[in-house]
C-alpha cells in the first residue's frame, strides 16, 4: 500500500512550549548545521540510512531522500516560555553549547523571542517566571493560544507548522473521569476545572488549530481519551510521551539484550544527578513522581514478569533522579544490575552514564517534528504508534500494551516509512535467499 503523501512544500513552523536548554539547543544546532559549521548528528531522520528490498539489491538510501521530509532550511522555529529571554538570551543561561557556538548562530537566535506561556504554578511548583498570559479561564488561554498560533504561521508565511512540548514535567496526576470522553472535557473546560494541566491547553489549541501534537514530556497531555477523540475528529497526529535520552536509552538497549538471551535479572537500580532547570522541577516529590512511573514503565515491560517469572519475577527496580545544581545539563546516571544465568550463578553490570541531556534530547526533537508533519501530510491521524522509538511511555490504541524494545520500535518506525512510500515490508527472515540457492543446484 503506497500513501497518497502531501510534499513537504514551503516553510515548516516548528513550536515549543518550553525555550529552555532542549529547545535552544536544537535551534542553535540547526542554524549551525544550515551555515555549515556541523552535521547533525544523533538525528536519524538526516543520519540514518533504511534498507529497500533485499540486501542484494544494496538499496540503502538515507531517510530524508526516501521519505519527503522538510528540509533544515525551510524550518522556522518558535515557542512559549515563563521567562522573556530571546533563545540567544536563554542558551547563553543553559550553559549546554559553548560561547563559540553560540556566537557563531547569534543572530538567528536573537530573532527568536518566546510568547507569554500558559502557567499555572500548581503543577509546577519550583518555576516561577513572570512572561506568562494574563488570561484566567481555560476557554480564554486557549484562544490566546490559538491566535498565537496563527500569528506565528502567518507572519512567518508557513505552509505548515508542529507543535512538540518541551516544557516542564508537570505533577503527576491520575486520568480522572473528565478526561476519559470529550463532551466530560469540553463541561470541564467550561467549568475552568483545576484538575486540567497547563499542557493540554496548548494540545487542544494546537488540534483545533489542526497543528500535529507531541508530547515530550511524561505529563498527560494528550494520552487521555477524550483528547484522541479531538485528534480523530479534526484529522490531526499526535504523538507521545516523554523524550527517551539518557538511562531510558541505555535500558531500552540493554533490558532487550538480557530478555533475548533469557537471563534472568534479580534487580536494577538506577539514580541520576541533574542541574538544568528540569533537574529542579523533579526535586519536587509530585512532578518526579509523573517521571518515575514514565521511567519505570520501560522495564517492566520489556522484563515482562507474568510471561516469563522465572527470570523476572522477583525484579526489583528502583529509579531516582537528585537535583545537582553544580553539573547543569551534564546529566550523570548509575546503574546497578543484578543478573544470573546458568545453574543460577549471580553476575552484575555496571553502568556509568556521563551524558548530556540536550544533546541527547535536540535531534529527537528534529526528529519528532519532522515526522509528525510527515503523518500529518499522509493523512495518519491521531496515535502515531511508530513514532515510539524516540518516547520512554509510548502512547498506544486502548488496551494495547506499548513495546519498549529500541530495536523493534525502530523495525516498526523503518516497516511505516517503507510501508506508506509502497515498499515491502522487511521481516529479516531471509529464506528465499536459501530457497534460492537450493533450486540454482538442482
Amino acid at each position: 500500500m503506497k500513501y497518497k503523501i502531501k510534499e513537504a512544500t514551503g516553510k515548516l513552523g516548528i513550536l515549543m512550549p518550553g525555550l529552555g536548554a532542549v529547545a535552544t539547543t536544537l535551534i542553535a544546532g540547526v542554524a549551525s548545521v544550515n551555515k555549515g559549521l556541523s552535521l547533525p548528528i544523533g538525528s536519524v531522520s538526516q543520519m540514518s540510512r533504511i534498507r529497500l528490498g533485499k540486501r542484494t539489491e544494496d538499496r540503502n538510501p538515507l531517510i530524508k531522500d526516501f521519505v519527503p521530509l522538510a528540509g533544515l532550511q525551510d524550518i522556522v522555529f518558535g515557542g512559549w516560555d515563563l521567562y522573556a529571554d530571546n533563545v540567544f538570551e536563554a542558551a547563553s543561561k543553559a550553559k549546554v553549547l559553548e560561547a563559540h557556538q553560540l556566537e557563531a548562530v547569534r543572530e538567528d537566535l536573537e530573532k527568536i523571542v518566546p510568547m507569554k506561556a500558559v502557567f499555572n504554578r500548581d503543577f509546577v511548583k519550583n518555576l516561577d517566571g513572570d512572561h506568562v498570559k494574563t488570561q484566567t479561564t481555560h476557554r480564554e488561554l486557549i484562544e490566546a493560544l490559538r491566535a498565537d498560533i496563527k500569528t506565528f504561521k502567518a507572519e512567518n508565511n508557513l505552509d505548515r507548522v508542529v507543535i512538540v512540548w518541551c516544557g516542564s514535567t508537570e505533577k503527576y496526576i491520575d486520568a480522572e473521569d473528565i478526561f476519559t470522553e470529550l463532551p466530560k472535557l469540553e463541561q470541564a473546560l467550561d467549568n475552568n476545572d483545576d484538575r486540567i494541566p497547563p499542557s493540554m491547553l496548548y494540545c487542544y489549541a494546537a488540534i483545533l488549530e489542526g497543528v500535529p501534537y507531541v508530547n515530550g514530556a511524561p505529563n498527560l497531555t494528550c494520552d487521555a481519551p477524550a483528547i484522541v477523540e479531538l485528534a480523530l475528529e479534526n484529522n490531526v497526529a499526535i504523538a507521545g510521551k516523554d523524550f527517551k535520552t539518557g538511562q531510558t536509552l541505555m535500558k531500552t538497549i540493554v533490558a532487550p539484550g538480557l530478555q533475548a538471551r533469557a537471563l534472568g535479572v534479580e534487580g536494577w537500580f538506577s539514580t541520576n544527578i541533574l542541574g538544568n532547570r528540569d533537574g529542579l522541577v523533579l526535586d519536587d516529590p509530585d512532578n518526579f513522581k509523573t517521571k518515575e512511573v514514565s521511567k519505570l514503565s520501560v522495564l517492566e515491560e520489556i522484563l515482562d514478569a507474568n510471561k516469563n517469572p522465572e527470570l523476572y519475577g522477583d525484579l526489583y527496580h528502583k529509579v531516582r533522579i537528585n537535583y545537582y545544581p553544580p553539573h547543569g545539563d551534564n546529566k550523570e546516571s548509575w546503574d546497578n544490575i543484578d543478573i544470573f544465568g546458568w545453574m543460577g550463578y549471580k553476575m552484575q553490570i555496571k553502568i556509568n552514564f556521563l551524558c548530556r541531556d540536550s544533546i541527547l534530547a535536540a535531534p529527537v526533537v528534529l526528529d519528532l517534528a519532522l515526522f509528525i508533519d510527515l503523518a500529518q501530510r499522509s493523512e495518519m491521524y491521531g496515535v502515531q504508534e511508530w513514532l515510539s522509538f524516540y518516547l520512554k511511555s509510548p502512547q498506544t490504541a486502548p488496551g494495547l500494551p506499548a513495546e519498549h524494545d529500541i530495536f523493534k520500535q525502530l523495525m516498526k518506525l523503518q516497516n511505516t516509512l517503507r510501508h506508506i512510500k509502497g515498499e515491502d515490508l522487511i521481516t529479516h527472515l531471509g529464506l528465499d535467499y536459501y530457497q534460492e540457492l537450493i533450486e540454482s543446484i538442482q
